[in-house]
């Protein structure tokens, strides 16, 4: 074969392989995609009340008291068996002694119906009332879990928006520390600056890009806490539609704010359910001493043939009376009762919860609308002093330490100003979480 030939044929194969390559990396970069999901503040909220596996949980506990309910009522309604017997016997007449008496095998076959009714029985009914009442607190329970959950949600978004915010900081960082360092480097050239001025510049440059780094990673992190907050699966590419922001929020005395939470706080309803289910469990035991009725009958076949069998019935009314139990039922008496006003120490307890969230939410919230303002401000400021600290560096007046020292306050005031844009947005949560219109986010 001439060498030429030999030539194109290996050209041709390594180009056949190239394209093999490269097709084999694209195929793995669309496989490796991750389907987007977009989510504002709200829409992660409402996500997670679907998702998040507390939430889901909390429901089934609400199914499973309904469940109970069911169960009790059951026991007022009539209950219907039946049965079907066969049996072989051989009875005994006579003695122990050396001649006893037994009767020849005997079949005996028998097949009933079954019937028995609670016709009056007080607590029963009281705790079909109480088990009613169980569902309506359990509901309540999953309601207060859900915006828990939303809560939390909630703020974990807020801790998202703040690392990304972070990195877009740190990116201006970054671009502006190289900025300084083309600079130096440019009037190092030129014989008016010495090495150590660009070994600071280097630094400065460095230090900013570890620091871009870390909120890259933080940033992930965040992001990774979010989906599972939500519920979703990881194999998701989660994309936040808002951004730190001042929102509207209206003006509130701390006395409108408290009767607003009043109204809302499932919490506070869910637990003066709590108080009536302890007073009727407590009426279920003190039930226990009057009489109850039940009323019970059957039919059935009963022969020793199956073509010859005779209809029988039985119909009875039985009456039950307490009179004494050792004294359990007062034991039990006493601990309801005990459970009634540690039910009622609760309540109390919860109002005061619900005041001081509402009233440290409220002082936050116009605290951090405060700082939001004096954040901008000193950022405003802090880009004024790099500006003309660059000039003066630029014309000869000035190091580059100059430069240096307002680019560090032009870094924190980045950082004052996400944090603050956090907290005021993380109060404007808690408030909402505190008044029970969560709901009312946006």
């Amino acid at each position: 074969m001439p060498l030429k030939g030999f030539y194109l044929i290996v050209f041709g194969m390594v180009m056949s392989a190239s394209q093999l390559c490269w097709a084999t990396s694209h195929e793995r970069q669309v496989s490796d995609q991750l389907p987007i999901l977009r989510l504002s503040l709200h829409d992660a909220m409402a996500v997670a009340v679907e998702q998040n596996p507390t939430v889901r949980l909390s429901k089934e506990r609400t199914t499973e008291a309904q469940s109970v309910a069911d169960t009790r009522l059951g026991e007022l309604l009539p209950n219907l068996s039946g049965r079907m017997s066969g049996a072989r016997r051989r009875l005994f007449f006579g003695s122990f002694g050396r001649d006893p008496v037994v009767a020849d095998p005997d079949r005996l076959y028998e097949t009933r119906a079954v019937l028995t009714q609670n016709v009056f029985s007080l607590s029963l009914i009281q705790k079909w009332r109480a088990a009613k009442i169980g569902v309506q607190v359990a509901g309540m329970d999953a309601d207060v879990t859900k915006r828990d959950t939303m809560a939390t949600v909630g703020l974990v978004y807020l801790e998202t928006l703040r690392a990304q915010e972070a990195v877009q900081a740190r990116e201006a960082d970054v671009a502006l520390s190289r900025e300084l360092l083309r600079l130096t480097s440019k009037r190092r050239a030129a014989g008016m600056a010495t090495s150590l001025d660009v070994n600071r510049a280097h630094v400065r440059f460095k230090d900013a890009r570890q620091r871009w780094l870390v909120a890259q990673n933080e940033r992930d992190r965040a992001t990774l806490n979010l989906i599972r907050a939500i519920g979703l699966s990881f194999d998701v590419d989660l994309v936040l539609t808002d951004r730190l922001r001042i929102a509207s929020v209206p003006e509130q005395s701390i006395d409108q704010a408290l009767i607003i939470a009043e109204n809302n706080r499932v919490e506070l309803k869910a637990q003066k359910q709590k108080e009536r289910l302890a007073a009727l469990t407590l009426s279920t035991v003190q039930s226990e001493r009057v009489p109850s009725l039940q009323a019970s009958g059957d039919v059935g076949l009963i022969g020793n043939k199956l073509n010859n069998m005779l209809t029988n019935n039985n119909v009875q009314l039985m009456m039950t009376i307490p009179i004494f139990d050792g004294g359990q039922r007062e034991g039990r008496v006493s601990e309801n009762r005990s459970r009634i006003r540690q039910e009622i120490i609760r309540t109390q307890d919860i109002r005061y919860q619900i005041s001081l969230e509402v009233r440290d939410a409220i002082l936050s919230l116009r605290s951090a609308k405060q700082q939001v303002q004096e954040a901008e401000e000193g950022l405003t400021l802090a880009l004024t002093e790099v500006k003309l600290a660059r000039k003066r560096f630029a014309v000869g007046v000035a190091t580059n330490i100059e430069v240096t020292d307002a680019q560090t306050f032009v870094a924190k005031a980045r950082d004052n100003r996400i944090e603050s844009l956090f907290n005021f947005n993380a109060a404007r949560i808690n408030l909402a979480r505190a008044q029970g219109r969560l709901q009312d986010i946006r």
